[in-house]
């Protein structure tokens, strides 16, 4: 399983959808929402979960259940005072964390005011990247650099601590190879393989795509 339990996507245009999409093809529970019923009705078929509503209003949000909601994902760039209300609604229910997708400088620092945890601009975030993103507990960023093969960025898991490279033989066990490490806001490539990995430190691997599940453990 990936970090969170249970996901929302409000705005089902391309990006909105490929993120839901994705995240439902990998087993995660969510609800997606849409103010247009006949985009609704062609997703549905896809996500199990769509709902035709207006995320601009709390008493909607609460209906829903956006409060018990782990992650939510914005992707309606194109109208930015419904993604700010949307956004500071989420954020007054308790949801943890809130993603929201924006269309340009302005919009970004607007919605990291207002209370977004993170934004993303689709043209160098993918939804598909988003969702494996949510989806990989552990990791960092995912960068698919073929269809099997992904450069990935993960954190040093707990048992990982204080032991070397050579003694986890990562490659043998994750079919990974440790291609750099990257520690507060330097990043090494000449990596010792006798050197005890910290836990503020990040690995940067290339591996198969294939793979990754493995690392969820």
């Amino acid at each position: 399983m990936g970090i969170y339990k249970s996901y929302a996507v409000f705005g089902l245009g391309r990006y909105g959808r490929s993120v839901a999409k994705e995240l439902v093809q990998s087993g995660a529970e969510v609800l997606a929402v849409d103010s247009d019923l006949s985009i609704v009705n062609s997703a549905i078929t896809e996500i199990p979960f769509c709902k035709c509503a207006d995320v601009t209003k709390a008493e909607v949000l609460k209906q829903l259940g956006v409060a018990n909601i782990d992650v939510v994902i914005i992707a309606m760039a194109g109208n930015i005072e419904a993604s700010v209300m949307a956004t500071m609604l989420c954020k007054e229910m308790g949801v943890k964390t809130v993603i929201a997708k924006c269309s340009n400088e302005m919009s970004l620092k607007v919605l990291k005011r207002v209370g977004a945890d993170k934004v993303v601009f689709p043209e160098s975030e993918s939804g598909i990247r988003l969702a494996k993103n949510l989806l990989s507990s552990g990791f960092v960023d995912v960068i698919e650099l073929s269809k099997d093969v992904s450069m990935v960025e993960l954190n040093v898991h707990k048992d990982w601590v204080n032991k070397t490279l050579l003694e986890l033989n990562l490659r043998k066990k994750y079919s990974i190879n440790v291609v750099a490490i990257r520690q507060d806001d330097s990043v090494r490539i000449d990596i010792d393989p006798n050197e005890r990995l910290e836990e503020s430190m990040k690995l940067i691997v290339i591996m198969n795509a294939s793979k990754m599940g493995r690392l969820k453990d």
